[in-house]
């Protein structure tokens, strides 16, 4: 008689558990044992508990395989999905095999389980397994299907609504609980008035660190502004400038007295000073209408100077592409109305654009896109499906939600100055000019230039993420990949970055997106690239919108007068007309608010919850990673207890390891 052991485990999350008869049959390389019932005295299968049960066969199965489970109704209970974590099956000799599970199980499902150390599709040699993994993925391509509403924008998933996800892809009974109780008491706010809404706000702000209150007190300051482009929501825009464009005609006079002593703006220039924001994606993009009128969005320029202090002034402002009388470059010598009411048009637009194209569209939309080519093209026991599932959970979620709620007819981005129509217009440009190396942090910083402005938080830790981040994904994708020929040979990876080139990318050769992979160093990249982009990115640019955007006159999404055309003709009746209504605005912080709420069921950068991996050497690398994670967390609060204004957006422990808000 051989005695195989089981330890199971039911997940820790509220109502894991179930009443329901668990059956289990092993499959083995020489034979497998007969279907078991797994029952011990009493309850067995509790929220976070852990069961052990012997499976007892005649003969030795052989190489353990698979671990079929079923469940089926206990009498007259009603039907309550049961969350398997794993199950571990110790065979006579000793082995302990984990057959990783994580995921909800129904009445009637059948449910086989890969176990072992994961493997490629060119190295499976039974033909059990083999059968197996052909059969799961065309279920897979079968249940997750792309769904195309726009030509011009990446592909997403079919499901219309979260409820037709399978449970595991779902937010968490805690996480849906915590944002219906966060939406029931935003519902009442419209009541309120007096300010008596922002206070509430205010006082239940997730980060504690009331960093809002700086950014009322400081909005109107020049340095104030310029640190913003690197070190608030959108630090992706601003680039070294060694040359005007020809349709911004600065002149030295214009701007040498916000110089150096005795500089010039060519010399400044030649130092690697002078930096730019161009805004020319906006120009010609259709907007909204309101209260009858098409509103304005200004679509130019605005010119830095890095000054001796370090800090970066802007000096001249121009708020459409093509200079004319009706388009006056503004300096900050003009009267302060004109020259606030500048910088509120030009940060009004880089909101949107970072909303819209930096935001939802690289993080969200490319996020969703990952996620779609991994479901459907790598087996569970592939290793990079291991590697990346983790850094997935709960994206689709979000992003459906998100459709309805956020980018949509009647959603909040429709309250924007751009509408539904502009926003969609807008996140198309933003595809078209989207580059592989614009993804990839290290070769932006350096097509920008900025690879020794200082101050440059964003860039110090962003950089030190991607390193940290490539030296694991190296690690791992080496040790299963020793050679070039293992990439090629690999169908079921060329497939997964065939769809993500297809459906996310769309098939653009010339922005350098692969469409296959030939060598171990473009996956290391590449995945490099993915991982960063929905862990590390996703906070750098979603985390402060509360921080930054709460104060409206510091980035409005919507502005409800046109840019100025004249000098010396505003007042601050004029901003205070030019900004939103108390009721949009309110709507405006809801929105900000609720998408930095932290939840209890947060999972950050580098944790690994759900154990997915058999091999020790995995294992380790984790360790070694999260160790990584945990010094540089270390040195970004240390050099933060120096600053006026802390930036932790990417410290790793306040990363949430996928897009899930």
């Amino acid at each position: 008689m051989f005695k195989y052991q089981l330890e199971v485990t039911t997940g820790d999350m509220k109502h894991a558990g179930t009443m329901d008869h668990i059956y289990i049959t092993i499959f083995g390389s020489e034979a497998q044992s007969d279907r078991t019932e797994l029952d011990n005295f009493g309850i067995d299968f509790r929220a976070g508990k852990v069961g052990t049960y012997i499976i007892k066969t005649k003969g030795s199965l052989g190489e353990l395989l698979l671990v079929k489970v079923e469940k089926d109704p206990h009498g007259f209970f009603p039907e309550d999905e049961w969350f398997c974590s794993k199950i571990v099956v110790t065979n006579p000799e000793g082995d302990a095999i984990l057959f990783p599970c994580h995921r909800w199980i129904s009445r009637g499902e059948l449910v086989e389980l890969r176990g072992g150390k994961a493997v490629q599709i060119f190295k499976e040699d039974h033909p059990l397994l083999i059968n197996h993994r052909k059969k799961e993925v065309m279920i897979k391509k079968d249940m997750y299907k792309w769904e195309i509403d726009d030509e011009k924008l990446p592909h997403h998933i079919h499901f219309k609504d979260v409820l037709e996800f399978p449970a595991e892809l779902r937010f968490s009974f805690s996480k849906t609980s915590e944002m219906l109780n966060a939406k029931r008491k935003m519902a009442w706010l419209d009541l309120l008035n007096d300010g008596k809404i922002l206070t509430t706000l205010n006082t239940s702000s997730g980060s504690g660190r009331l960093k809002y209150q700086y950014v009322a007190q400081h909005w109107k300051d020049d340095d104030f502004f310029g640190y913003q482009f690197l070190n608030a929501t959108n630090p992706t825009v601003i680039k070294r400038c060694l040359e005007l464009p020809p349709n911004f005609p600065v002149t030295e006079e214009m701007v040498k007295p916000f110089l150096e002593d005795g500089s010039s703006l060519k010399k400044e220039m030649e130092r690697g000073k002078i930096f730019i924001c161009d805004q020319r994606i906006m120009d010609g993009i259709p907007t909204r209408k309101y209260n009858g009128d098409c509103l304005h969005v200004s679509s130019g320029f605005c010119l830095f100077y890095l000054n001796q202090e370090h800090k970066l002034m802007p000096v001249a402002i121009q708020l459409r592409q093509q200079p004319s009388e009706q388009n006056p470059i503004f300096l900050p010598s003009d009267p302060e109305p004109d020259w606030l009411l500048a910088k509120l048009f030009v940060k009004s637009t880089d909101v949107m654009m970072y909303e819209v194209v930096h935001h939802l569209l690289i993080t969200h939309l490319l996020a969703e896109v990952f996620t779609v080519a991994t479901l459907r093209n790598f087996p569970v026991i592939h290793p990079l499906y291991k590697l990346l599932v983790p850094h997935f959970r709960f994206t689709l979620h979000i992003n459906t939600q998100s459709r309805i709620l956020l980018f949509a007819p009647d959603g909040t981005l429709d309250r924007s100055s751009l509408g539904y129509e502009g926003t969609k217009e807008l996140m198309r440009r933003g595809l078209s000019e989207m580059t592989y190396s614009s993804l990839c942090l290290p070769d932006n910083i350096g097509a920008r230039g900025l690879e020794s402005i200082p101050n440059f938080y964003y860039r110090d830790d962003g950089l030190e993420l991607w390193k940290i981040i490539k030296s694991f994904v190296k690690h791992i994708v080496e040790y299963y990949y020793p050679s070039d020929n293992d990439v090629c040979k690999d169908t079921e990876l060329q497939d997964w970055i065939s769809e993500i080139f297809t459906h996310g990318f769309l098939g653009n050769k010339h922005a350098g997106f692969p469409a296959g992979f030939h060598t171990v160093k473009e996956v290391v990249k590449f995945i490099t690239m993915v991982i960063f982009t929905v862990t590390a990115q996703h906070a750098a640019l979603n985390s402060g919108q509360f921080d930054y955007h709460f104060w409206i006159p510091n980035g409005s999404l919507l502005l409800c007068k046109p840019p100025p055309t004249n000098k010396g003709q505003s007042s601050m009746e004029t901003i205070l007309e030019t900004l939103p209504n108390v009721g949009e605005t309110v709507e405006f912080a809801v929105m900000f608010w609720l998408l930095c709420d932290k939840y209890s069921d947060l999972v950050v950068l580098g944790d690994y919850p759900e154990e997915r991996f058999d091999e020790p050497t995995m294992k380790q690398m984790i360790k070694e990673f999260q160790a990584e994670l945990s010094y540089l967390s270390e040195a970004i609060t240390a050099r933060n207890s120096k600053l006026d204004l802390p930036y932790t957006y990417l410290d790793p422990k306040e990363i949430e390891n996928s897009v899930t808000i």
